[in-house]
Order: structure tokens, then sequence, then C-alpha cells
């Protein structure tokens, strides 16, 4: 089941009206209803794995609740239930990644693992998890949930896919007053729904179809060609997880829930530490809370925070797939970070004006673009023939002809490049504007998507990207 289905949005609209009254009627019914209908999103995602999901939801509340009544080993327990939290995790996601490319390449053997299925969501619904516990035995949520909140902050199905990843303190309260969506909640709901569409099925779809086919084959394209390529990813990964983004938090937005942003104008990021609090915003911050605060944060000396920063950015190209490429990924975005952070004295004494600002933007785009090719390509030689084709082979003469092969595809890539362009301001007052119109023209304008998203989609709707981590 798929945001961009129809069969999602038929199931949706039978959920919602039911939804509606169950909210009018009971609170608990409400819940349950809820709950039922995300084990069902869940099951038709992963079929009988969902039953992880109901088993972290009660093992991790009744340790948590148990942690909560101790009067001592609060630590041993609240490291229990983590340790119960990320077993299943470990075990889906990096069974292959530790046998296959960790210990055989040390002992020499070829013991084999075989398929596991990653159960999709797992890696979302295991954070918020943790996050959870952590912040009960810190004192930070001092909320007392019963088990149907619980299970329903868990498993809510908007967040199950891709995030954004919630915390307890920020949703369950919402839950409790179980106040039905306002006029201005539906309206901007629907905006980011129809933001959503049109970022991942209109324009992250169409760049993927031609981005797959040069990552794929790199050998068969010319330098010219696989920069492309590689300026099409990097649009197309943003566009596809912010459209996601968009997604839930619209839905969320239509049943009441209002969920925080996770992408803040990433691309018009001037430094790699900026790039970082506007990208992901609910995993990066849930990696500095629960990593790189435990880690020692910026508490023990300069060196250590520099190897901080360092560690918890390899953490998350881990996070992200258990191969080495992302491995590779996080490990240069930990080293750009460090380096950032190390020239910030020298830094602060170049003046702050438009050209600065500039040449910090197009450095940092560079970098981050760079750092993509390794999250996408499937192995380190397919990186270094990309490399070395964009540095030997590139000709400006494939211009025109891959203009004349390629048209729709390059105005695709042109307006995904334009929407960075568009300030916050002009985009809040958008917003504003729409959520303001007559509800015929909103229905009208997401008629307009839906048919953009048909019109342009090839073959099968592509899978959101963030959906195998």
């Amino acid at each position: 089941m798929n945001f961009l289905s129809i069969g999602f949005w038929l199931a949706f609209c039978v959920f919602f009206l039911v939804y509606i009254c169950f909210r009018q009627w009971s609170r608990k019914a409400m819940l349950l209803w809820v709950i039922v209908f995300d084990l069902f999103f869940f099951w038709k995602a992963n079929g009988w794995l969902m039953l992880l999901l109901p088993a972290t939801a009660a093992v991790n509340y009744f340790l948590t609740e148990a942690m909560r009544r101790a009067r001592r080993g609060r630590g041993w327990l609240l490291t229990l239930t983590i340790l119960a939290d990320l077993s299943a995790l470990v075990y889906f996601k990096y069974s292959g990644f530790f046998v296959e490319g960790i210990l055989n390449p040390l002992l020499n053997s070829n013991f084999a693992v075989g398929d596991i299925v990653l159960p999709i969501g797992i890696s979302f619904y295991t954070f918020q998890a943790i996050s959870y516990s952590v912040d009960v035995y810190r004192g930070k949520y001092d909320g007392h949930p019963d088990f149907l909140e619980f299970c329903f902050y868990l498993s809510f199905f908007p967040l199950l896919l891709a995030g954004p990843i919630t915390r307890a303190g920020r949703f369950l309260p919402q839950i409790r007053r179980a106040e039905p969506a306002t006029r201005h909640e539906l309206r901007l709901g629907l905006w980011l729904i129809i933001l959503g569409l049109l970022k991942k099925g209109v324009l992250a779809d169409y760049l993927a179809v031609y981005n797959n086919l040069a990552f794929d084959s790199p050998s068969s394209y010319s330098g010219y060609e696989l920069l492309m390529a590689a300026v099409g990813y990097t649009m197309q990964i943003y566009l596809d997880f912010s459209g996601y983004s968009d997604l839930s938090i619209g839905i969320a937005s239509l049943m009441g829930f209002r969920l925080d942003d996770n992408f803040l104008f990433p691309y018009r990021s001037v430094n790699l530490t900026e790039f970082w609090r506007r990208w992901h915003i609910s995993l990066s911050t849930w990696f500095r809370d629960y990593v790189y605060i435990p880690l020692g944060g910026n508490r023990k000396g300069k060196a250590r925070t520099l190897l901080n920063n360092f560690l918890t950015m390899v953490v998350a190209g881990l996070w992200h797939g258990s191969t080495w490429m992302f491995v590779i990924w996080g490990a240069l975005h930990g080293l750009g970070l460090v380096v950032h952070k190390l020239c910030r004295p020298w830094l602060r004494k170049i003046p702050d004006n438009g050209l600065s600002k500039a040449f910090g933007w197009l450095l940092t785009m560079a970098f981050v673009t760079v750092c993509w090719v390794f999250f996408r390509a499937g192995s380190l030689q397919d990186c270094q023939e990309i490399f070395m084709r964009i540095g030997t082979t590139f000709d400006l003469a494939y211009v025109a002809p891959f203009w004349a092969a390629r048209r729709l595809w390059c105005i695709v890539l042109a307006v995904s490049i334009a929407g960075l362009l568009i300030p916050p301001r002009l985009y809040n007052r958008a917003q504003a504007r729409f959520t303001r119109l007559p509800w015929w023209v909103i229905f009208l304008v997401f008629v307009i998507a839906v048919q953009l998203v048909i019109q342009l989609r090839a073959g099968e709707i592509q899978p959101f990207i963030y959906y195998q981590f």
C-alpha cells in the first residue's frame, strides 16, 4: 500500500468517514479504530511481519512502565528496553552486513545468512519507541499514557513507513485532547497532500526514470550524462522524501494531529552544519539527542566534540543501510562537519555578503551532490566509474543531443531546481493564501495534481526511497 496508490486513497476515504464518526462519539472507539487501520496498513506493507509492531509496543511499554515505577536499577531497565527495541532491527537489517560484510572477510569464511526480508518502517517505529523510553528515563516526558494510547502513538500509520520520527511529548498530549481537525488544519492538510503528490508523484518519480538507468549501468554513459544523473538524483531524493513527509504531515493534519516540519529548504544551506539542521530534521535531532549527546556531545573538549560529530554521522550512515556505501556516505558527512567546525574561526572573518553566501552555497551543494553519488551507487566500483567518467569524458558537446533525447526530463529538473530559489516567506504566503481559497477551488487544484501524477507516471509508481531504511 502506497500513499500514491488508488487503493490507499479508497481505503483512506472509508477509514476517514468512520474515523470522524468515532471521534465525535467515543475517544476509545476512535483510538481502537485507528490502531486497527494502522495494523491493516502495516500488514499490507509487510504481511505477517506486521506482528513485530504490536510486539515492540507491548515490550517497550511494559518495560518502560516498570522503569518508571522502579526506585533502583532504572538504568538497567532502560538498557534492557533499548536492547529489546534494537534486537529485531539488528537482526532484520544488519545480520547480512555483519556476517557477509565483516565476519567473512575477517575469518576468510563464506557464511551465508540467507534472504532476510526487511520489514518496511521498522527503523522509524523502533526509534520512536527508544525516544519514548529515554525521555521517560530522563524526565523529559512525565505523561502516563495507557497501553492503548501508546499503541496509537507507535503505530500511527502516517508515520510508519518513513517518519517523521515524532516524540511522545509532542504527540501523546494531542491524543488526549482528541480535538477534531479545525477548518485551517483541513485546508493545510490538503495543501501538504497536493504538494506531496506533485513533489513525489510528478517530479521525483519522473527524474528517477533516467537516474536509475544511469546509476545502474554507469559504464554505458558519458561523463556529462552521469553528471546530469548525479544532479538529478540530488533533486530526486529531496523531492521524494520531502514529498513523502508532506503527505504524512498532511494526512495527520486532516485527522487533527499537528506534526513538525521535517524539511526546511535544506538545499538553500550555505554550509554543511546548516544543511543538517534543515535536512530530515526529525532524524537529525534524534541522532543529536540519543547518540551525539550520550557520546559526550560538546562537553569533553574540542577534540572529543569533533570525534563525536564524526561517529554520530557514521552511525547515521549505517542506519540508512547495511552496506559499506552508506558507512562511507556517513563518514564523508562526518568529515565535512569536522572540517567546517575547524574552519569556523577563519570563516567568521569573511564578510557576510551575497558573494560569500553564494560561494558557500555552491561549495555545500557540490559536496552534498558528491556524497549522494556514494549514497545511490550500487558499489564502490560504480562510484569510481562515475567519477572517472565525469573527470575524463566530460564534454559539452553532449548538451544538445541530451536535450534532444530527454527534453521533458531536463524541464522537470529545471523546474525542480527553480523551486530551490523560492524564498521561504513566499512559500508561507502561498500556503496562507491557499488555506483561504473556496473549497471548490481547492478540490480543482487537487484534481489537477492527481491528473499530473497520472500523466507523468512511467509504469509502476516508484517506491519511496526511504522505504528501504
